[in-house]
């Protein structure tokens, strides 16, 4: 049983607290998590109301294209945890069995997730910032191991520090893509080479920007804002993107992107 409060907890929460509004800031949150329970996996997403999710961080050694290429271009509408999100956002630990609704469904999620990523338990955090945004901590995992009642009383006895440190960090501040920190340098460079050679043989420089925000979630409206040009300036660069690299859709885009990041990692 964890009763006590560890050094190494607090020097991870001191971190976490130091690291707000530094692109290190996730990687420490998930470390000061790790030090309240064990896990060995780790993915942190944005989520706005209606929109695709933001890859925010993960800790994914293993069948990282299962995240990539599958995951965040569609198969995240499946998962129950987004649905409950979506449908009931709130502040609250989820365990898999809260938002599943039978055992038949459990053995489906279990064939199509578990047995192909190791994973044997799962926990989703779901940290509301604002009435159409939040964060979305998913912890796993693997082997025979599942996360105990302790644990769940645990990290719900932080749960408001989580939720505070969350809000410090991303309330004022639009999702961005990547959030990692040094120990993770090589993803953050990955990421950033992938966008910036996004359709650069055929695209033009701003046909090339457009591209790079809308494969990080952005609509038209919110590209339009940042950029400084009107709405209807942004779809027909939108049309232009698409006819150039033979996509029909931002899901085929963002497959594009996911595919040549992998390449690149």
């Amino acid at each position: 049983m964890k009763t006590d409060v560890t050094p190494d907890e607090y020097q991870a929460l001191a971190n976490a607290i130091s690291a707000v509004h530094s692109p290190s800031f996730t990687s420490q949150l998930c470390t000061f998590i790790h030090a309240v329970v064990p896990f060995d996996c780790s993915v942190v997403l944005g989520y706005r109301q209606g929109k695709r999710p933001v890859y925010l961080y993960d800790s994914i050694n293993e069948s990282r294209e299962l995240l990539f290429q599958r995951y965040l271009t569609d198969s995240f509408q499946n998962d129950p945890f987004y649905r409950q999100i979506e449908q009931h956002p709130q502040a609250r630990i989820y365990r898999l069995k809260d938002v599943l609704s039978s055992a038949t469904e459990y053995k489906q999620y279990q064939r199509e997730f578990y047995l192909e990523t190791g994973w044997n338990d799962e926990l989703c955090l779901s940290i509301p910032l604002d009435a159409s945004r939040g964060i979305a901590i998913y912890l796993g995992v693997m082997g025979d191991t599942s996360f105990s009642t302790q644990h769940l009383a645990d990290l719900q006895a932080r749960f408001a520090v989580l939720s505070s440190l969350c809000q410090q960090h991303w309330a004022r501040s639009a999702f961005s893509l990547p959030e990692v920190g040094d120990e993770a340098v090589h993803l953050r460079h990955a990421i950033e080479k992938t966008l910036a050679q996004l359709g650069a043989e055929l695209l033009t420089s701003r046909e090339q920007e457009i591209a790079a925000l809308l494969v990080q979630g952005f609509d038209s409206k919110e590209i339009a804002s940042q950029l400084e040009i009107g709405v209807g300036t942004v779809k027909n660069h939108r049309k232009r993107i698409y006819a150039k690299l033979n996509v029909s859709s931002l899901s085929e885009l963002f497959r594009i992107f996911l595919s040549q990041l992998i390449a690149t990692g």
